[in-house]
């Protein structure tokens, strides 16, 4: 097999250098201990509607009536713990939502439930906060700025993102107004 596929890539040519601008990431399907207890945090929590459950195997989870934006399953770690630090895997799933005030709410909703806020990240082109969901899987919540305000390098090519501490009490005030 692995033959015939350098057989198929080397009669295509060589790769194209930059993928299709209308690609996205559909989905992220993560593997879950309790799926309660996952669905506790991901809906509960975060909001998210449930749009189909398979007993305690499997639920699929969405925003705004999508099919899933996020699947959490038990198939290979029902009552399992988390993966060792310092292993390969997902470093975390990011939720970006639609504006300052949307995500200001998400992080109420976190705060209100005691969930702990890892950091919380003005990288420039977006505001993010950090925290663990119960499974210990790393999640980000962030929005993304207007692409027109975006830090740009000097030659104006690509992206200057950074790291600068994000102002939670100033994210909360987007709540009171």
């Amino acid at each position: 097999m692995d033959c015939i596929l350098r057989l198929v890539a080397r009669s295509v040519g060589p790769a194209r250098m930059s993928i299709d601008p209308r690609v996205d990431i559909g989905h992220v399907h993560l593997k879950v201990s309790d799926l309660d207890r996952a669905l506790g945090f991901y809906r509960g929590v975060l909001g998210f509607e449930l749009t189909q459950r398979f007993g305690d195997q499997a639920a699929f989870v969405s925003a705004g009536g999508y099919h899933h934006h996020l699947g959490l399953n038990t198939w290979e770690s029902k009552g399992a713990g988390p993966p060792p630090r310092n292993t390969t895997g997902l470093y975390h799933t990011a939720i970006r939502y639609p504006d300052r005030k949307a995500l200001a709410d998400a992080l109420r909703r976190v705060l209100d439930a005691g969930i702990p806020i890892e950091g919380a990240t003005d990288h420039g082109v977006s505001e993010a906060i950090y925290l663990r969901d119960p499974d210990d899987n790393g999640v980000e919540l962030y929005r993304d700025r207007p692409k027109d305000e975006w830090p740009r390098p000097e030659d104006g090519n690509g992206v200057a993102m950074y790291n600068a501490p994000l102002d939670l009490r100033a994210l909360l005030a987007e709540l009171d107004e």
